[in-house]
């Protein structure tokens, strides 16, 4: 798949439009995201690490944003990171790693950053991994540098409310699946096996996966807070709040 091909952009816009079913304020958290990078750079062009980037997805919004910014994107995904390398081309660094493991540093080409983002992604870490994540997380951030992580982060003081939240937002997405009017995860994926050049990669990303990706974990936002003052940041906070969804910041 050649960069800016007419299929690469089709590709992301379809997962543009899947992930939208599952977020539907999913542009007003990015841009929640690239505000607080910005409060961070004094004017500067930002080096910045799109953790566990996929598509692109946040990389391309910094871009757009910040054209003269230095970003790396990592994932593991073979057939997210080829949709990425086609959509950013010699715009952004791309490289393979996993999260899972300490190791995943080794593949960055720089050892600081200005910021590091991650959207809707670490979930699938179990706590104990995740927990050590935020402390090397910390490592590769300069003095001053910020870490934002955007995902499912229901606010405990409010259960009820939050599970009717949830409720309403999954029979809106069923019934715009059942329309016709959007793809699901699954779907997507589907199409994306049956597709000839994305065809071995996801063959790949099975093996990768091979029952899929952990359970999905997704504690309240105060449990990443106390998770990121545990791992040494010397402030860590809510920037953006989207019913159970949430935004958290922490400054090195």
């Amino acid at each position: 798949m050649s960069p800016y091909s007419t299929e690469s952009q089709a590709w992301q816009e379809s997962w543009d439009r899947q992930q939208e079913a599952y977020l539907p304020d999913r542009e007003q958290r990015f841009v929640a995201m690239l505000d607080t990078v910005d409060a961070v750079l004094d004017g500067r062009p930002p080096r910045l690490l799109d953790l566990a980037g996929g598509t692109g997805t946040i990389s391309l919004r910094t871009l757009a944003r910040f054209p003269d910014a230095e970003v790396t994107l990592l994932d593991l995904d073979p057939a997210l990171l080829t949709l990425a390398s086609a959509s950013l081309g010699d715009r952004a660094t791309i490289v393979t790693a996993d999260l899972g493991t300490p190791e995943w540093r080794s593949a960055l080409p720089h050892r600081e950053h200005d910021a590091v983002l991650t959207a809707t992604a670490l979930h699938w870490l179990p706590a104990d991994r995740l927990s050590q994540l935020y402390a090397e997380l910390r490592d590769v951030l300069r003095p001053g540098g910020v870490f934002v992580n955007a995902d499912h982060m229901p606010d405990d003081s409010l259960p009820e409310l939050t599970k009717r939240l949830m409720d309403r937002a999954r029979d809106r997405r069923n019934a715009r699946y059942a329309a016709g009017s959007v793809l699901s995860w699954s779907d997507w994926w589907e199409r994306a096996a049956a597709d000839p050049v994305l065809a071995p990669l996801v063959a790949q990303r099975h093996a990768i996966y091979p029952t899929g990706h952990s359970p999905e974990w997704n504690p309240p936002a105060s449990w990443h807070l106390a998770a990121l003052t545990a791992a040494g940041f010397r402030e860590a906070g809510t920037v953006w709040r989207g019913g159970p969804d949430a935004a958290v910041a922490a400054l090195r």
